[in-house]
């Protein structure tokens, strides 16, 4: 069974490992036609085939770091995308299914804040270059934040960060439409950081944890589409929240809709992860 399981590994590793590579390629060849063409239409199918890249690029990866790496080092894994770690061994998960309409709106939260942010900074009548400092620093605080995020998902469980991630952006986003300079919407933009770092690699993860020993690359492909979506999906509602009442309003409504993620994924998570219980094998 050991020696079946690793050949199996072995194979999906392989075809992922090459799909990466294929996308590379595919993205240098893209490139290069938006860098080189003077034509708005060539610009169009080159932009096109980088957003095709970035999709086949995120489920090779999602699904190659799925088969490598056993659950006691996934989530520190899928949140710094791979860092350099010691040799693993061949690994058995019993899954369980869980719900991917809650990674969906987690998906959504990770994308407003990167369209509120700038918006809420030009309804202050900000200068650009300060939009784009205290946008920086949020970044920052967010990448800080990667690794030991990872850590206390792997040793402390995944509600332990989904679910405080998506409580703390939501305040954030609360506290967005209140701030009246500079130096206040630093305060909320950081808040956000923060809560959006702590969770990051939070879908991936939950998708690895969820999907089956066979079939797994359709399942993350699914996955990944619904994830998509959400991210798709939140600068939409938000546009349509400030068309039916301000962009204040808009703002509070989405930082309302991350508590109701947090209360999504504070119910499945735990149900989840008692149904599952991980083996590994060396």
């Amino acid at each position: 069974m050991g020696l079946s399981v690793r050949k199996a590994t072995d194979r999906c590793a392989r075809g992922e490992r090459w799909t990466i590579v294929a996308g590379v390629v595919w993205c240098a060849i893209a490139m290069a036609l938006c860098g080189w063409s003077g034509h708005l239409g060539v610009f169009a199918v080159g932009s096109f085939m980088i957003g095709m890249l970035q999709a086949i690029f995120s489920l090779a990866r999602q699904s190659y770091l799925t088969d490598v790496v056993p659950i006691a080092y996934r989530a520190r894994a899928m949140s710094t995308l791979a860092a350099r770690m010691p040799e693993l061994g061949v690994h058995e998960v019993d899954h369980a299914k869980g719900a991917v309409s809650s990674a969906r709106v987690a998906a959504t939260m990770g994308s407003t804040r990167q369209t509120v942010m700038p918006l809420w900074a030009d309804h202050l009548a900000l200068e650009a270059s300060v939009t784009s400092l205290i946008f920086g620093l949020a970044s920052g605080i967010d990448m800080l934040l990667f690794y030991p995020a990872g850590r206390v998902m792997d040793q402390l469980g995944r509600r332990w960060v989904a679910v405080p991630s998506l409580v703390i952006m939501g305040a954030g986003l609360l506290a967005l439409p209140l701030t009246q300079d500079a130096t206040t919407l630093l305060l909320a933009a950081m808040a956000i950081g923060f809560g959006n770092g702590i969770g990051s690699g939070m879908v991936m993860t939950l998708g690895a944890d969820h999907s089956p020993r066979q079939g797994c690359a359709h399942f993350l492909g699914l996955w990944r589409l619904m994830s998509d979506v959400g991210a798709s999906c939140g600068p939409v509602l938000l546009s349509l929240l400030v068309a039916v009442a301000s962009l204040g309003a808009g703002i509070a409504l989405t930082g309302l809709t991350a508590f109701l993620a947090a209360g999504q994924l504070a119910y499945w998570i735990p149900r989840a992860q008692a149904r599952a219980r991980p083996t590994q094998r060396g």
